[in-house]
């Protein structure tokens, strides 16, 4: 059980820490307002914390740096959230002033904010778009080889895929396989659209078109949904200007890590509603071990929702960072609940 006191002592190296990046002296605390203590008590308290693993001694210092431990009781017991000033709180809303109308770029965009305003790395983990079901299939016909699939979705999304149409098949033939797709797919979702596509509609296909098979092929290759990336980064270099990284093969271990396509429960480890922290050694990878990882989730229509992380070393400025996540979240939520009302979502032509 830390005294009050020590509590104190532990609360002003921890933000001076944050601050400085350099050991943390008794000295230096004594000439505190907060600290009306002694060099030597102060010394003392250190001492005691250090023994209890609250503090860390460098070797290059006489000063002192909080350890893991010591981070965790901060973040849990002493810290307060930050209040935004006000160039920052309209800075962190500009992106919902700029009336996109693509969840997608709204999110890449929110990242972007983030990382600049933190001046660490930012995450932004997209919904998962494969849990969307079909409200409605549309086939338009451009001529006589070829025409466009429309598939649109029950959050407003579209997807327009461009196919062959195998000679001999009429536009009669189209609005039949029309019909048929959506008196027996709607409501299926994305990700089980093919196995659906297969055991519902194909025989029925060929009871009612004749020859149904090519078509129906060249149909089912174009509306493949392929798994999307769903990891959106801003800053990855800003982690270098952290002296913690100087250390070359530090950061490129880390580099390595958002470059390679590793899956999000990288950075995402099944996180709940709310601000969840996880620093140093609570992250599974090997690499994040000197980092720390602050994370949100938003929500994004019904039953949908994804994740905000804000990677850092374990020396963040957790205050502020929370603070903005928490405004984050919640503002991007609102804002894709209203894109997902009024149909906003991307709509893509691939081709």
């Amino acid at each position: 059980m830390l005294t009050n006191r020590q509590l104190l002592i532990l609360q002003l190296t921890v933000n001076d820490f944050i601050e400085s990046a350099q050991p943390v002296g008794s000295r230096q605390l004594s000439k505190k307002p907060e600290a009306p203590f002694s060099p030597a008590t102060i010394r003392n308290e250190m001492a005691d914390l250090e023994e209890m693993g609250y503090l860390e001694k460098t070797h290059t210092s006489s000063g002192r740096i909080p350890s893991e431990k010591g981070y965790r009781f901060y973040v849990d017991h002493l810290l307060t959230p930050e209040k935004l000033n006000s160039e920052d709180s309209i800075q962190l809303r500009s992106v919902f002033q700029e009336k996109i109308v693509e969840s997608e770029e709204l999110i890449k965009k929110s990242a972007t904010i983030l990382s600049d305003l933190t001046n660490y790395t930012s995450i932004l983990l997209g919904p998962d778009t494969s849990l969307h079901a079909v409200k409605r299939f549309s086939i338009v016909p451009l001529d006589q080889q070829t025409a466009v699939a429309i598939i649109v979705t029950d959050n407003g999304r579209v997807e327009n895929r461009l196919f062959n149409v195998p000679k001999g098949f009429t536009a009669s033939d189209i609005e039949k396989m029309v019909n048929i797709l959506n008196e027996r797919l709607i409501g299926t979702p994305l990700s089980k659209l093919q196995k659906m596509l297969a055991e519902e509609t194909r025989t029925v296909l060929n009871q009612h078109i004749h020859h149904a098979g090519e078509l129906y092929y060249s149909f089912q290759r174009a509306i493949m949904i392929e798994p999307e990336e769903r990891l959106y980064f801003g800053g990855k270099m800003n982690m270098m200007k952290q002296p913690e990284f100087n250390d070359f093969q530090k950061m490129k271990t880390i580099f390595d890590l958002m470059e390679k396509g590793v899956p999000a429960t990288t950075f995402f480890q099944d996180d709940k509603l709310g601000i969840r922290v996880r620093i140093g050694s609570e992250n599974k990878h090997i690499a994040m071990e000197d980092c720390s990882v602050i994370t949100a989730t938003y929500t994004a229509g019904d039953n949908m929702t994804g994740s905000i992380a804000i990677i850092g070393p374990k020396r963040m400025d957790y205050g502020r960072v929370i603070t903005m996540l928490d405004l984050m979240s919640s503002d991007l939520s609102s804002e894709l609940a209203r894109m997902t009302i009024n149909g906003g979502s991307a709509g893509r032509n691939k081709k």
